[in-house]
């Protein structure tokens, strides 16, 4: 059976892109505090950094935090990002894990493709960070109505997904249903371009993230 391009490894060419990976490889090194926090994701996790500026300081500013966020990636990408360093010699609490829209929306790949390479990437940062425990969380819903092409992906790949979850050492975090009016269709006002999230948005996932984080932490801490 034949290996999916989601689950090969591949660095990406574009000079930003292994810019922010040296980058980010140097910030992790020269924290001074242990990381509790750590992202891993495509753009949506990347606007942590713009969109989601204010919602960051207002949620995580007190944890010591790493956003592995890259505008553009897919699985594949992020697993040859964490194979190279990027969760190397790391003992954080928490690793949010938010990947596969692009899989969907740039190479349309089969749920089932784009599953695969999620999970793959949970098995490496178990392997990585063994301790941890892991916020997989849904993929936002892109795409105005649940009738749209990508969207079907999408759903059906977060069904795939959950089953991933034990509710312990991996926690299913899904918070799409706050995007979506009653019918489920997703508006501009929402995601300016039915794909990322509005200031707003990060608001609502920053503060139901970090009261999931809390809930889980044993230390008190978060």
């Amino acid at each position: 059976m034949q290996i999916p391009l989601s689950c090969i490894p591949t660095k990406r060419s574009e000079e930003w892109w292994l810019q922010r990976h040296t980058e980010k490889l140097a910030e992790k090194t020269k924290s001074a505090n242990p990381i509790d926090l750590i992202f891993i994701g495509d753009s949506i996790v990347h606007a942590w950094e713009l969109e989601g500026k204010s919602a960051w300081q207002a949620h995580f500013s007190h944890l010591s935090t790493l956003n592995l966020g890259y505008a553009g990636d897919r699985t594949e990408h992020a697993l040859w990002r964490i194979q190279n360093g990027e969760l190397d010699n790391v003992n954080a609490k928490f690793v949010v894990l938010l990947i596969g829209t692009n899989n969907a929306g740039h190479r349309h790949d089969k749920p089932e493709e784009i599953a695969s390479g999620i999970k793959s990437l949970i098995r490496l940062i178990r392997d990585k960070v063994p301790n941890c425990k892991i916020v997989l969380t849904a993929i936002f819903p892109r795409s105005r109505n649940k009738h749209k092409r990508m969207r079907k992906i999408v759903d059906t790949t977060n069904d795939i997904i959950r089953t991933f979850a034990d509710d312990n050492s991996v926690i299913w975090f899904n918070i799409n249903a706050n995007f979506l009016d009653a019918d489920g269709v997703l508006h501009e006002t929402v995601m300016p371009d039915l794909l990322h999230p509005n200031a707003l948005q990060y608001e609502i996932w920053g503060k139901t993230l970090g009261k999931l984080l809390r809930s889980f932490a044993k230390t008190g801490t978060l």
